[in-house]
């Protein structure tokens, strides 16, 4: 049995007040100039923090801001700015 989707034709036609455009317009170019994680998934870093310690694994997993390096002890994740090149 195949299910068939039609697209909700509600919202369409309705005009988009000119500040809920800017905002949109305004989060997208924040997040274009926001920091951004030099990291991507099979790196294989370093990762120095103060409360966990020294870690040195592969980047399993990677967002703007943080990655997470599994290691043979599991999976830590940190913060860009901690971690470095596998040297």
């Amino acid at each position: 049995m195949v299910k068939e989707y039609v697209q909700d034709l509600s919202g369409m036609g309705r005009p988009v007040s000119l500040g809920s455009y800017l905002a949109r317009i305004g989060g997208r170019a924040a997040r274009a100039l926001g920091p951004r994680c030099p990291y991507r998934v099979g790196d294989t870093v370093t990762a120095d923090d103060p409360f966990s310690g020294r870690r040195e694994g592969v980047v399993v997993w990677q967002d703007r801001r943080s990655v997470g390096v599994k290691t043979p002890y599991g999976v830590f994740f940190f913060d860009h700015r901690l971690v470095r090149p596998l040297d």
